[in-house]
């Protein structure tokens, strides 16, 4: 796999934006407290999952202060049907306490505050610094942006921090949140793992992997 030229980078980004000119979060939230325990309920589950827990989930728990007073076997109930919910329950608890203890019950908006949360990752940071206060400090690579970077010939690593540090240098600053965005879309819509749909992909014509999944 030859180095992504500057052009070839812009041309992926070119034609991503015009396919999803509508591209976003698929995440249903209104806070960026509510973002935040969405992202950390959608590890190894699906947003349309996540986004059928969560409304009644707001109500009954509004902010960091409810999140932080529920107990582990209310909140494991409340969010079971979206796996891992042991783990998760207790992250977004402890997570919570934290947020209302040391952050008067805000959500911080830097990178290093946030590493200091339980459940909290790059992945997980760089949305909520993106999606809920529109800071590019990095890219989140999930399990599509890891995919199609290999696919597109973007990057030869094969782990988030690795695929993170590859599309850092490939694409402007001010493209890390939309980049992100735009290879979820095109690995839900277009390019999914088992069966990609490369016969009508808008990237085929400059994708070194077109056709290798017919």
């Amino acid at each position: 796999m030859n180095k992504p030229t500057p052009s070839y980078c812009a041309r992926v980004a070119r034609v991503l934006a015009k396919t999803y000119p509508a591209a976003k979060c698929e995440l249903d939230y209104r806070t960026p407290l509510q973002l935040l325990v969405a992202v950390i309920l959608s590890a190894q589950c699906t947003d349309k999952r996540v986004n059928m827990v969560v409304p009644g989930l707001f109500k009954k728990y509004p902010d960091a202060r409810h999140f932080s007073e529920v107990s582990q076997e209310d909140l494991e109930r409340e969010i079971r049907s979206t796996g891992f919910y042991r783990n998760k329950a207790k992250n977004i608890r402890l997570c919570c306490q934290a947020i209302e203890e040391r952050f008067g019950g805000r959500v911080p908006d830097t990178m290093e505050e946030l590493l200091t949360l339980d459940g909290v990752g790059r992945k997980t940071a760089n949305v909520i610094l993106n999606v809920a206060f529109g800071k590019n400090e990095g890219v989140c690579v999930d399990t599509h942006v890891l995919r199609l970077s290999g696919r597109l010939g973007l990057s030869r690593e094969t782990t988030p921090e690795g695929v993170e540090r590859d599309l850092m240098k490939l694409f402007p600053r001010n493209q890390w949140g939309d980049i992100t965005t735009w290879l979820i879309w095109h690995g839900r819509r277009r390019c999914n793992a088992r069966k990609p749909d490369c016969a009508a992909c808008e990237l085929k014509p400059s994708c070194p992997s077109a056709g290798k999944f017919a």
